[in-house]
């Protein structure tokens, strides 16, 4: 009986078992394991982009924005894509409307940065070598640092000579080559000086933008679509500005593409046409920098009416400078929170059913066998295999969810299926002589084993459609199940089968 049992423990495939199951252990101990947003909260985004994009587009809006979120100092972050226009954003722990507007706000900013100056672009998002940390001052202005390229400072230099007091435009994600059409005190404000700075002999707003990025002004007096239309020629888009909404209607349905911007309730003129161009400035030119030498350190500021919006812009401005431009525009059209109460709850009744589906195991094992050598090593067996791959989760830094969750159990419901298939192989074997019986438990281990392998391929290749084709929920599932398949039959099936030949004396 020692022999047996020392041959048992020194059998390499129950080696492998403890090694998988210490590491787990060791793992979990040192690296607790991470969830979704479904059980420790926080809020999920549903963007849409301007256009239908191809898949490589969409794999560069899927990269940038995570490298956007992560700039903005957010953890446990999900960006997935979902057919050609749709990317779905989780982001944990996000538990306030502040906190998932600035995430909108981050997500709807397209990021394209332009410096202008009498109406020559002389320098872009490319151009920004360097982001220093954004400062908030007591009276909640606040100012993002950059550092500019040589060229663009040189360009700059050259065009600012001279021209003390003259206005410095930035714009972050203008509506460029489109026509804007405006109430007729807004057509007035962009065609005045008020954005001149300390210049008024400058071009006027309207002016700059007009050379700059070829936007057309009109005023709004009753224009019909058509009319609309016909002045739009050869522009990419239709910018509505406080008109009225049926317009946008009636030139969606002639296939125009149309962006709708209301006026936010008690919004000015002045601060309406700042927010629709994306405008930061006009900044005076200081005389030091109007004497013909390059310099490449700037600055954009701005003001606010508290400190939380303060720090909101310019963490804003500081991530896109930082993070770089979007290859197409994002529009979020859908956000729901998750309460991490909820989310707790979720976690406990998913503990809950992992305990039942085991003890349901080892109840239903035992009731068909009646012999309790047969229904503990099964219900054990799927436990380590549960701790396994929850350790190879936590190792990997997989954020579990709920359907994570029910591919672990599904994955026990599977591992009991081909333990039942050795151990019903191993009863079936006829008692004769030591040699005939040792080769009658291979066979009927290679065919219980066939089963096995041909099922997990089976397994494997259906959850691997849904883990590359599919996103969201369904690769969380399809992840666990195809871990807990690869476990079952590379590690915790070959130990069960030696575990039940030595319990069956078939060893």
């Amino acid at each position: 009986m020692k022999r047996r049992t020392r041959n048992l423990l020194l059998n390499w495939r129950i080696i492998l078992l403890i090694l998988f199951l210490v590491g787990s252990v060791a793992t979990l101990a040192f690296k607790p394991l991470t969830y979704g947003i479904d059980i420790s909260g926080g809020v999920a985004l549903v963007a849409q982009t301007e256009h239908p994009v191809d898949s490589d587009t969409m794999q560069l809006v899927v990269s940038s924005l995570q490298k956007r979120l992560n700039t903005l100092g957010l953890r446990d972050i999900t960006v997935e894509a979902q057919g050609d226009q749709i990317v779905l954003i989780k982001v944990a722990n996000v538990s306030t409307a502040e906190q998932a507007n600035q995430i909108k706000s981050v997500i709807e900013s397209q990021g394209v940065f332009y410096m202008e100056f009498t109406g020559t672009v002389f320098g872009t998002g490319e151009d920004v070598e360097y982001v220093g940390i954004y400062q908030i001052k007591p009276d909640n202005s606040w100012a993002v640092p950059f550092r500019i390229s040589k060229g663009a400072a040189e360009k700059f230099a050259a065009l600012a000579k001279g021209k003390v007091g003259w206005p410095v435009d930035m714009f972050l994600d203008p509506p460029v080559n489109s026509l804007m059409v405006v109430p007729d005190s807004v057509y007035r404000l962009m065609n005045s000086t008020d954005f001149n700075a300390e210049a008024p002999n400058a071009p006027t707003l309207m002016e700059r933008i007009g050379q700059a990025f070829n936007v057309t002004v009109v005023a709004y007096a009753n224009q019909s679509a058509d009319e609309i239309v016909k002045l739009a020629e050869g522009k990419d888009k239709i910018v509505l500005v406080d008109v009225p909404q049926d317009l946008q209607t009636q030139l969606e349905d002639m296939n125009i593409t149309v962006r709708y911007i209301p006026r936010a309730p008690g919004e000015s003129d002045h601060a309406l046409v700042v927010r629709v161009l994306g405008l930061y400035g006009p900044y005076s030119l200081g005389e030091g920098l109007t004497v013909g030498e390059p310099q490449q350190d700037v600055q954009i500021t701005g003001t606010a009416p508290d400190r939380m919006t303060a720090e909101q812009e310019a963490s804003t401005i500081y991530t896109v400078l930082k993070s770089g431009s979007l290859p197409v525009k994002l529009n979020v059209v859908g956000m729901e929170f998750i309460s991490p109460r909820l989310g707790e709850n979720f976690r406990t009744q998913a503990l809950y059913a992992g305990l039942a589906a085991l003890i349901a195991v080892l109840l239903i094992v035992y009731f068909h066998y009646r012999n309790w050598r047969i229904a503990i090593p099964v219900a054990s067996t799927s436990l380590f295999e549960v701790v396994i791959i929850l350790g190879f989760a936590s190792l990997i830094n997989w954020n579990l969810d709920l359907p994570s969750i029910a591919g672990i159990i599904a994955a026990i419901g599977t591992g009991v299926d081909q333990q039942i298939v050795i151990t019903d192989e191993l009863l079936s074997g006829e008692r004769s002589t030591r040699i005939t019986r040792r080769a009658s438990v291979l066979r009927r281990m290679g065919r219980a084993f066939f089963v096995i392998f041909a099922s997990a391929a089976t397994t494997i290749a259906a959850m691997s459609f849904l883990l590359v084709y599919f996103v969201g929920t369904l690769k969380g599932f399809a992840f666990t199940t195809i871990l807990g398949v690869l476990i079952g039959i590379l590690v915790t099936r070959p130990a069960y089968a030696e575990i039940a030949k030595y319990l069956l004396g078939e060893d």
